[in-house]
């Protein structure tokens, strides 16, 4: 039993039906809602190995706070959990567990890219993958500086990145004008559609089997002996199952107080726009890097995303956000205008962030028959296969193709 029907969740029912377990997932939502695995950037990103939680983050986000079209805010609240949360984040911020994670991030990331053209190319799915790196842009040189630090951690790591001067960008990519003083071009990094890559995995999962059952929200745990037996949704039914992953994005954490584990995670909103018939559409994917904005072509559509609003309430719109949004746009890439958003649907999202900015994944701690799949925060889509496979060989009794003991669910 899976809960939670996004590409997490989507993701641990795939490869546990493809290795021959009867699976049915449960999300509480329609399936045509515009969730976090739809309305994304739709990036596989290896070279996002350092984690949310670095130091000098909050004196940036400090200064972000006060402008209010920023890319990065913290709405402010009385609730315990979030200043819990934003205390969890400072001690986090630390050299050395920012050390430790790297590694981590880069194997889940390299695993899952692997996995993502196995997918495409062994096994049909079709989601308009395309390899063809990611452009850091910098429109100051001071950026570019200091994204070269970036480089030079990642090649100690293998990540596979170069600095280029503004004449080799654009040439690496000449069907779109671009005005910025260079960028890092991340070979390794590629994307893909994300409404298709959902779809695909319902798709195959219901060919082997599988059962999704949408409009069921699950409001019930029950559990006994170290085990879970059951869940129980909102128009009454219990489902029983021999093994259950909890997969339910940031709501995850309310599921793991009916478990008794400590999941600590903040919404972070974000927001997107996609164009259907862009003045100019680039090649490759590209991070816009002092406004903090991802510019991602899919198919003849161009997508523009941002802003990291942590505690942002579900559904609720910050138009200053929004038109920090579409106002960096055209100083990177000068042949469009603001005017070009002008009627455009905004999708938002919560991304599900955890204080460490690793995600949850692994068993329940003191639950046998239960596992944990959720805070992947930016990550969710990049991140979504080799998490749907790590939790299968768990699940299988094998052991995980990645060291996941600093992701243990228990560690709060």
């Amino acid at each position: 039993m899976v809960v939670g029907g996004g590409v997490i969740g989507l993701s641990c029912a795939y490869f546990l039906a493809r290795s021959g377990c009867e699976v049915t997932v449960l999300e509480e939502r329609v399936m045509e809602s515009p969730n976090c695995s739809t309305g994304n950037a739709g990036m596989v990103v290896p070279s996002h190995f350092i984690p949310l939680a670095t130091p000098g983050v909050i004196g940036q986000g400090l200064r972000w706070m006060l402008k209010p079209e920023s890319p990065f805010s913290i709405r402010p609240s009385a609730k315990l959990a979030l200043w819990r949360w934003a205390w969890q984040f400072y001690r986090a911020c630390s050299p050395s567990r920012v050390k430790a994670a790297k590694p981590i991030l880069r194997d889940l990331s390299l695993a899952s890219r692997t996995l993502f053209e196995r997918l495409a190319e062994e096994e049909g799915l079709e989601f308009q993958l395309v390899q063809r790196g990611l452009l850091a842009l910098c429109k100051k040189e001071e950026t570019l500086r200091h994204e070269s630090t970036v480089v030079d951690q990642g090649r100690v790591l293998g990540i596979d990145a170069e600095v280029l001067d503004s004449k080799a960008v654009n040439v690496l990519d000449p069907g779109v004008t671009m005005d910025v003083a260079g960028a890092v071009y991340f070979r390794q990094d590629c994307h893909l559609n994300p409404a298709a890559f959902r779809l695909e995995l319902i798709r195959r999962l219901e060919e082997m089997g599988g059962k999704v059952h949408w409009e069921s929200k699950v409001t019930g745990v029950e559990h006994a002996q170290g085990r879970v037996h059951s869940v129980s949704t909102a128009d009454g039914n219990a489902w029983h199952a021999d093994g259950f992953i909890m997969a339910g994005g940031v709501w995850t954490t309310t599921l793991g107080e009916q478990l008794g584990v400590s999941l600590p995670m903040q919404g972070g909103k974000g927001y997107s726009m996609t164009l259907t018939s862009p003045r100019q559409l680039p090649e490759i994917c590209s991070l816009l890097m002092e406004a903090r904005v991802a510019v991602t072509p899919m198919g003849g559509k161009l997508r523009i995303g941002g802003t990291m609003e942590i505690g942002g309430k579900e559904g609720v719109i910050n138009e200053a956000k929004v038109r920090g949004i579409t106002k960096s746009v055209p100083n990177y890439f000068p042949e469009f205008q603001a005017s070009d958003f002008e009627g455009q649907e905004t999708w938002t999202g919560l991304r599900p962030c955890t204080p460490d900015g690793l995600p949850y994944l692994g068993r329940c701690p003191g639950l046998a028959n239960t596992f944990i799949a959720a805070g992947h925060a930016m990550l969710g889509l990049s991140l979504s296969p080799i998490s749907g496979w790590l939790i299968c060989q768990m699940v299988n009794g094998e052991t995980p193709d990645v060291d996941v003991s600093l992701l243990d669910p228990g560690r709060y």
